[in-house]
Protein backbone atom coordinates (compact mmCIF):
# COMPACT_ATOMS: atom_id res chain seq x y z
CA UNK A 1 0.00 0.00 0.00
CA UNK A 2 1.22 3.33 -1.01
CA UNK A 3 0.17 6.70 1.41
CA UNK A 4 0.92 9.95 0.69
CA UNK A 5 0.38 12.39 3.60
CA UNK A 6 0.70 16.18 3.14
CA UNK A 7 1.48 18.68 5.22
CA UNK A 8 3.08 22.44 5.17
CA UNK A 9 4.60 21.83 7.98
CA UNK A 10 6.97 19.13 9.05
CA UNK A 11 9.72 18.13 12.08
CA UNK A 12 12.52 20.23 12.24
CA UNK A 13 10.22 23.22 11.65
CA UNK A 14 8.69 24.40 15.12
CA UNK A 15 5.13 24.24 15.13
CA UNK A 16 2.40 21.80 16.28
CA UNK A 17 1.18 20.63 12.25
CA UNK A 18 5.02 19.69 11.98
CA UNK A 19 5.22 17.76 15.36
CA UNK A 20 1.64 16.01 14.46
CA UNK A 21 2.70 15.33 10.87
CA UNK A 22 5.82 13.48 12.15
CA UNK A 23 4.29 11.42 14.56
CA UNK A 24 1.67 10.56 11.95
CA UNK A 25 3.78 9.22 9.58
CA UNK A 26 5.79 7.21 11.88
CA UNK A 27 2.28 6.02 13.59
CA UNK A 28 1.49 4.76 9.63
CA UNK A 29 4.73 3.01 8.77
CA UNK A 30 4.05 0.72 12.14
CA UNK A 31 0.71 0.21 11.26
CA UNK A 32 0.67 -0.43 7.45
CA UNK A 33 0.80 -3.69 5.73
CA UNK A 34 4.37 -4.98 5.02
CA UNK A 35 5.83 -3.77 2.42
CA UNK A 36 4.07 -0.08 2.26
CA UNK A 37 5.31 3.00 1.80
CA UNK A 38 4.67 6.26 2.58
CA UNK A 39 5.60 9.57 0.69
CA UNK A 40 5.64 12.69 2.71
CA UNK A 41 5.00 16.09 0.68
CA UNK A 42 5.91 19.05 3.06
CA UNK A 43 8.05 22.28 2.99
CA UNK A 44 11.61 23.15 3.90
CA UNK A 45 11.28 24.94 7.65
CA UNK A 46 9.51 28.03 7.40
CA UNK A 47 7.11 28.63 10.45
CA UNK A 48 9.14 31.20 11.98
CA UNK A 49 11.66 34.11 10.26
CA UNK A 50 13.97 34.13 13.32
CA UNK A 51 14.08 30.56 13.62
CA UNK A 52 16.38 28.50 11.08
CA UNK A 53 16.57 24.64 11.02
CA UNK A 54 18.77 22.93 8.19
CA UNK A 55 16.73 19.83 6.64
CA UNK A 56 17.63 17.63 3.69
CA UNK A 57 15.50 18.42 0.25
CA UNK A 58 14.62 14.54 0.34
CA UNK A 59 15.17 12.33 3.31
CA UNK A 60 15.09 8.60 2.57
CA UNK A 61 14.21 5.65 5.71
CA UNK A 62 12.90 2.00 5.34
CA UNK A 63 9.38 2.32 3.94
CA UNK A 64 9.89 6.47 4.07
CA UNK A 65 10.69 9.14 1.84
CA UNK A 66 10.29 12.92 2.69
CA UNK A 67 10.05 15.75 0.22
CA UNK A 68 10.85 19.21 1.29
CA UNK A 69 9.44 22.07 -1.22
CA UNK A 70 11.59 25.81 -0.63
CA UNK A 71 9.28 28.35 -0.38
CA UNK A 72 9.89 31.93 -1.42
CA UNK A 73 10.60 34.34 1.57
CA UNK A 74 7.37 35.51 3.32
CA UNK A 75 6.10 37.00 6.52
CA UNK A 76 3.00 36.75 8.54
CA UNK A 77 0.26 38.72 6.19
CA UNK A 78 -2.47 36.49 3.92
CA UNK A 79 -0.46 37.88 0.87
CA UNK A 80 2.22 36.20 1.39
CA UNK A 81 1.20 33.05 3.24
CA UNK A 82 -0.96 32.68 -0.18
CA UNK A 83 2.31 33.35 -2.47
CA UNK A 84 4.02 30.45 -0.45
CA UNK A 85 0.92 27.92 -0.05
CA UNK A 86 0.61 28.82 -4.39
CA UNK A 87 4.49 27.56 -4.48
CA UNK A 88 4.03 24.33 -2.23
CA UNK A 89 0.99 23.54 -4.04
CA UNK A 90 2.41 23.47 -7.88
CA UNK A 91 5.67 21.41 -6.48
CA UNK A 92 3.60 19.17 -4.36
CA UNK A 93 1.37 18.38 -7.44
CA UNK A 94 4.24 17.62 -9.85
CA UNK A 95 5.46 15.33 -7.27
CA UNK A 96 2.67 13.40 -6.32
CA UNK A 97 2.22 12.80 -10.35
CA UNK A 98 5.46 10.20 -9.43
CA UNK A 99 3.58 7.90 -7.95
CA UNK A 100 0.17 5.99 -7.95
CA UNK A 101 -1.15 6.49 -4.62
CA UNK A 102 -3.51 4.24 -2.76
CA UNK A 103 -4.67 6.36 -0.21
CA UNK A 104 -3.97 10.30 0.51
CA UNK A 105 -3.53 11.65 3.82
CA UNK A 106 -4.14 15.68 4.26
CA UNK A 107 -3.52 17.52 7.52
CA UNK A 108 -4.34 20.59 7.68
CA UNK A 109 -5.36 23.94 9.54
CA UNK A 110 -5.96 26.83 7.13
CA UNK A 111 -7.82 24.41 4.64
CA UNK A 112 -5.84 24.87 1.93
CA UNK A 113 -3.85 21.97 2.49
CA UNK A 114 -7.17 19.85 2.64
CA UNK A 115 -7.90 21.17 -0.80
CA UNK A 116 -4.58 20.05 -2.35
CA UNK A 117 -5.27 16.88 -0.58
CA UNK A 118 -8.64 16.53 -2.22
CA UNK A 119 -7.68 17.58 -5.84
CA UNK A 120 -4.58 15.10 -5.36
CA UNK A 121 -7.03 12.29 -4.29
CA UNK A 122 -8.98 12.88 -7.12
CA UNK A 123 -6.52 12.81 -10.31
CA UNK A 124 -4.58 9.57 -8.69
CA UNK A 125 -8.18 8.27 -8.01
CA UNK A 126 -6.62 7.39 -4.44
CA UNK A 127 -8.96 7.27 -1.33
CA UNK A 128 -8.42 10.63 0.90
CA UNK A 129 -8.64 10.94 4.62
CA UNK A 130 -8.39 14.74 5.98
CA UNK A 131 -7.28 15.70 9.25
CA UNK A 132 -8.77 19.00 9.56
CA UNK A 133 -7.08 21.40 12.96
CA UNK A 134 -9.48 24.42 12.39
CA UNK A 135 -12.50 26.19 10.84
CA UNK A 136 -10.80 28.72 8.11
CA UNK A 137 -14.36 29.19 7.20
CA UNK A 138 -15.26 30.11 10.40
CA UNK A 139 -12.70 32.18 11.16
CA UNK A 140 -12.26 34.12 8.25
CA UNK A 141 -14.91 37.18 9.74
CA UNK A 142 -12.44 38.05 12.41
CA UNK A 143 -9.31 37.52 11.01
CA UNK A 144 -9.88 39.86 7.94
CA UNK A 145 -11.07 42.96 7.70
CA UNK A 146 -14.50 42.96 7.11
CA UNK A 147 -15.40 43.53 2.62
CA UNK A 148 -12.49 41.44 2.01
CA UNK A 149 -13.96 38.74 4.55
CA UNK A 150 -16.87 39.42 2.48
CA UNK A 151 -15.47 38.46 -0.69
CA UNK A 152 -13.63 35.31 0.73
CA UNK A 153 -15.94 33.46 3.13
CA UNK A 154 -18.22 32.23 -0.10
CA UNK A 155 -15.14 31.05 -2.06
CA UNK A 156 -13.38 29.31 0.77
CA UNK A 157 -17.22 27.62 2.03
CA UNK A 158 -17.68 26.11 -1.47
CA UNK A 159 -14.13 25.36 -1.48
CA UNK A 160 -14.64 23.48 1.93
CA UNK A 161 -17.68 22.17 0.63
CA UNK A 162 -15.77 20.47 -2.06
CA UNK A 163 -13.00 19.09 -0.04
CA UNK A 164 -14.96 17.66 2.61
CA UNK A 165 -17.57 16.10 0.75
CA UNK A 166 -14.99 14.17 -1.15
CA UNK A 167 -13.50 12.38 2.20
CA UNK A 168 -13.47 9.15 2.82
CA UNK A 169 -13.23 10.10 6.32
CA UNK A 170 -12.48 13.45 7.93
CA UNK A 171 -10.93 13.65 12.02
CA UNK A 172 -11.61 16.91 13.86
CA UNK A 173 -9.00 17.45 15.73
CA UNK A 174 -11.49 19.06 18.16
CA UNK A 175 -14.48 18.03 19.28
CA UNK A 176 -15.51 21.81 19.50
CA UNK A 177 -16.06 21.44 15.99
CA UNK A 178 -18.38 18.95 15.57
CA UNK A 179 -21.54 21.04 15.54
CA UNK A 180 -19.91 22.83 12.44
CA UNK A 181 -19.01 20.29 10.58
CA UNK A 182 -21.95 17.56 11.50
CA UNK A 183 -24.93 20.31 10.63
CA UNK A 184 -23.06 20.89 7.03
CA UNK A 185 -22.07 17.62 6.18
CA UNK A 186 -24.50 15.13 8.07
CA UNK A 187 -23.65 12.31 5.66
CA UNK A 188 -19.88 12.40 6.64
CA UNK A 189 -17.86 10.47 8.71
CA UNK A 190 -16.13 11.86 11.79
CA UNK A 191 -13.88 10.89 14.26
CA UNK A 192 -12.02 13.41 17.16
CA UNK A 193 -8.40 12.72 17.11
CA UNK A 194 -6.71 15.39 19.48
CA UNK A 195 -3.76 16.85 20.11
CA UNK A 196 -1.43 15.27 22.07
CA UNK A 197 2.40 15.01 24.33
CA UNK A 198 5.05 14.48 22.60
CA UNK A 199 7.61 12.01 23.85
CA UNK A 200 10.03 14.66 25.43
CA UNK A 201 7.31 16.36 27.04
CA UNK A 202 5.63 13.21 28.41
CA UNK A 203 7.32 13.07 31.90
CA UNK A 204 8.86 16.40 32.61
CA UNK A 205 6.06 17.17 35.10
CA UNK A 206 6.75 13.63 37.03
CA UNK A 207 10.52 13.45 37.82
CA UNK A 208 11.35 12.78 41.51
CA UNK A 209 11.86 16.21 42.55
CA UNK A 210 9.07 17.70 45.28
CA UNK A 211 6.15 18.35 44.19
CA UNK A 212 5.80 21.55 46.18
CA UNK A 213 8.70 24.32 44.66
CA UNK A 214 10.08 27.52 46.11
CA UNK A 215 8.34 30.49 44.50
CA UNK A 216 11.22 33.28 43.83
CA UNK A 217 9.78 36.63 45.15
CA UNK A 218 8.99 36.89 41.72
CA UNK A 219 6.13 34.56 40.15
CA UNK A 220 7.48 33.70 36.63
CA UNK A 221 4.72 33.15 34.14
CA UNK A 222 6.19 31.62 30.75
CA UNK A 223 4.06 31.94 27.34
CA UNK A 224 5.64 30.09 24.50
CA UNK A 225 4.18 29.86 20.94
CA UNK A 226 2.95 31.81 18.05
CA UNK A 227 2.63 36.02 18.68
CA UNK A 228 -0.09 36.48 15.72
CA UNK A 229 -3.87 38.18 16.26
CA UNK A 230 -5.12 34.79 17.02
CA UNK A 231 -3.26 34.29 20.15
CA UNK A 232 -4.01 38.44 20.73
CA UNK A 233 -1.52 38.79 23.44
CA UNK A 234 -1.00 42.56 22.17
CA UNK A 235 -4.61 42.96 23.87
CA UNK A 236 -3.96 40.97 27.39
CA UNK A 237 -0.58 41.21 28.12
CA UNK A 238 0.35 44.86 28.14
CA UNK A 239 -2.77 45.60 31.06
CA UNK A 240 -1.95 41.96 32.71
CA UNK A 241 1.27 42.49 32.97
CA UNK A 242 1.08 46.11 34.33
CA UNK A 243 -1.54 44.95 37.09
CA UNK A 244 1.05 42.25 38.41
CA UNK A 245 4.09 44.31 38.47
CA UNK A 246 5.71 43.54 41.46
CA UNK A 247 4.29 40.32 41.54
CA UNK A 248 4.98 38.50 38.69
CA UNK A 249 7.84 38.88 35.43
CA UNK A 250 6.66 37.37 31.91
CA UNK A 251 8.80 35.61 29.47
CA UNK A 252 7.22 34.98 25.67
CA UNK A 253 9.22 32.64 24.16
CA UNK A 254 8.59 33.18 20.14
CA UNK A 255 7.51 35.22 17.25
CA UNK A 256 4.81 36.40 14.85
CA UNK A 257 3.28 38.77 13.26
CA UNK A 258 1.57 40.44 16.00
CA UNK A 259 5.00 40.96 17.86
CA UNK A 260 5.40 44.36 16.79
CA UNK A 261 2.21 45.39 18.07
CA UNK A 262 2.82 43.77 21.09
CA UNK A 263 5.90 45.15 22.09
CA UNK A 264 4.24 48.53 21.08
CA UNK A 265 1.66 48.33 23.39
CA UNK A 266 3.64 47.44 26.57
CA UNK A 267 5.48 50.52 26.22
CA UNK A 268 2.57 52.38 25.90
CA UNK A 269 1.18 50.66 29.26
CA UNK A 270 4.63 51.00 30.91
CA UNK A 271 4.93 47.02 31.31
CA UNK A 272 8.54 46.65 32.14
CA UNK A 273 8.21 43.31 33.53
CA UNK A 274 8.12 41.25 30.05
CA UNK A 275 10.78 40.12 28.41
CA UNK A 276 10.96 37.88 24.52
CA UNK A 277 12.97 34.84 23.94
CA UNK A 278 13.09 33.53 20.27
CA UNK A 279 11.78 30.20 19.20
CA UNK A 280 13.63 27.54 21.15
CA UNK A 281 14.17 24.15 20.17
CA UNK A 282 12.19 21.56 22.31
CA UNK A 283 14.75 20.64 24.52
CA UNK A 284 15.61 24.66 25.53
CA UNK A 285 11.80 24.59 25.78
CA UNK A 286 11.86 21.70 28.20
CA UNK A 287 14.42 23.39 30.19
CA UNK A 288 12.22 26.89 30.01
CA UNK A 289 8.92 25.41 31.16
CA UNK A 290 10.70 23.56 33.96
CA UNK A 291 12.72 27.26 35.38
CA UNK A 292 9.09 28.77 35.15
CA UNK A 293 6.49 28.78 37.75
CA UNK A 294 3.09 28.81 35.78
CA UNK A 295 2.77 28.51 32.00
CA UNK A 296 0.23 30.88 30.28
CA UNK A 297 -1.94 30.61 27.12
CA UNK A 298 -4.33 32.70 25.63
CA UNK A 299 -6.52 33.12 22.66
CA UNK A 300 -7.90 36.29 21.25
CA UNK A 301 -11.93 37.40 22.12
CA UNK A 302 -13.16 35.52 18.48
CA UNK A 303 -16.44 33.52 18.19
CA UNK A 304 -14.25 30.90 16.20
CA UNK A 305 -11.85 30.26 18.98
CA UNK A 306 -14.24 28.63 21.19
CA UNK A 307 -14.75 25.60 18.99
CA UNK A 308 -10.80 25.23 18.89
CA UNK A 309 -8.30 23.23 21.77
CA UNK A 310 -5.33 24.67 21.88
CA UNK A 311 -2.46 22.30 21.49
CA UNK A 312 -0.14 24.47 23.91
CA UNK A 313 -2.58 22.97 26.83
CA UNK A 314 -1.14 19.30 26.01
CA UNK A 315 2.74 20.49 26.80
CA UNK A 316 1.48 22.56 29.40
CA UNK A 317 -0.24 20.20 31.33
CA UNK A 318 2.41 17.43 30.87
CA UNK A 319 4.83 19.98 32.92
CA UNK A 320 3.19 20.00 35.89
CA UNK A 321 3.32 23.85 36.38
CA UNK A 322 -0.06 25.39 36.93
CA UNK A 323 -1.79 26.88 33.92
CA UNK A 324 -3.19 29.98 33.46
CA UNK A 325 -5.67 30.17 30.44
CA UNK A 326 -7.55 32.95 28.71
CA UNK A 327 -9.63 30.64 26.47
CA UNK A 328 -13.36 29.85 26.35
CA UNK A 329 -15.91 27.78 24.59
CA UNK A 330 -14.72 24.18 24.33
CA UNK A 331 -11.32 25.25 25.31
CA UNK A 332 -12.43 27.13 28.73
CA UNK A 333 -14.72 23.20 29.29
CA UNK A 334 -11.49 20.52 28.73
CA UNK A 335 -9.09 23.28 30.53
CA UNK A 336 -11.69 22.65 33.59
CA UNK A 337 -12.18 18.81 33.05
CA UNK A 338 -9.01 17.58 32.56
CA UNK A 339 -5.87 19.79 34.07
CA UNK A 340 -5.59 19.95 37.68
CA UNK A 341 -4.64 23.33 39.41
CA UNK A 342 -5.09 25.80 36.19
CA UNK A 343 -7.49 28.64 36.50
CA UNK A 344 -9.64 29.94 33.13
CA UNK A 345 -10.09 33.53 32.70
CA UNK A 346 -12.10 34.95 29.64
CA UNK A 347 -9.93 36.27 26.79
CA UNK A 348 -8.53 39.72 26.60
CA UNK A 349 -9.95 40.59 30.10
CA UNK A 350 -6.93 41.62 32.31
CA UNK A 351 -9.31 41.56 35.71
CA UNK A 352 -10.63 38.36 35.24
CA UNK A 353 -7.04 36.86 34.33
CA UNK A 354 -5.70 38.44 37.55
CA UNK A 355 -8.43 36.87 39.87
CA UNK A 356 -7.37 33.75 37.99
CA UNK A 357 -4.20 33.93 38.85
CA UNK A 358 -5.19 34.40 42.12
CA UNK A 359 -7.14 31.08 42.28
CA UNK A 360 -3.50 29.20 41.26
CA UNK A 361 -1.57 27.05 43.88
CA UNK A 362 2.08 28.21 42.88
CA UNK A 363 3.20 24.61 43.00
CA UNK A 364 3.94 21.69 40.62
CA UNK A 365 0.72 19.13 40.06
CA UNK A 366 1.11 15.19 39.22
CA UNK A 367 -0.64 14.65 35.60
CA UNK A 368 -0.49 11.15 35.60
CA UNK A 369 -3.65 10.39 34.46
CA UNK A 370 -3.63 13.41 31.60
CA UNK A 371 -0.16 12.21 30.78
CA UNK A 372 -1.29 8.53 30.00
CA UNK A 373 -4.50 9.48 28.38
CA UNK A 374 -3.09 12.23 25.88
CA UNK A 375 -0.08 10.61 25.02
CA UNK A 376 0.73 11.67 21.53
CA UNK A 377 2.00 8.45 20.36
CA UNK A 378 -0.65 6.40 21.70
CA UNK A 379 -3.26 8.82 19.23
CA UNK A 380 -1.10 8.84 16.61
CA UNK A 381 -1.29 4.98 16.72
CA UNK A 382 -5.03 4.65 16.95
CA UNK A 383 -5.67 7.29 14.44
CA UNK A 384 -3.12 5.40 11.54
CA UNK A 385 -5.61 2.97 12.32
CA UNK A 386 -8.73 4.24 11.82
CA UNK A 387 -7.02 6.08 8.40
CA UNK A 388 -6.42 2.84 7.27
CA UNK A 389 -9.81 1.04 8.02
CA UNK A 390 -12.17 3.80 7.34
CA UNK A 391 -10.49 4.10 4.09
CA UNK A 392 -11.29 2.08 0.74
CA UNK A 393 -8.85 -0.08 -0.10
CA UNK A 394 -7.32 -0.76 -3.64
Amino acid sequence: MRVLLLSFYYTPDLCPGSFRAASLADALLATLPAGSHVDVITTMPNRYSKFSAVAPEVEEHAGLTIRRIGLPAHQSGMLDQSKAFLAFARSAIKLAKSAEYDLVCATSSRLMTAVLGAWIARNRCAALYLDIRDIFVDTIKDVLPKRLAGIAKPVFSLLEKWTIRRADKVNLISAGFADYFSSRYPDQKFSYFTNGIDDEFLYIGMGDRAVSTPVAPLISIVYAGNVGEGQGLHLILPALARRLRGRARFTVIGDGGRRAALESALSEAGSDNVSFLPPMKRQELIAAYQAADVLFVHLNDYDAFKKVLPSKLFEYGASGKPVLAGVDGYAAKFVAEEIPNAAVFYPCDADAAVAAFDRLVIQDTRREQFVAKFSRMNIAREMAGDIIASCRQP
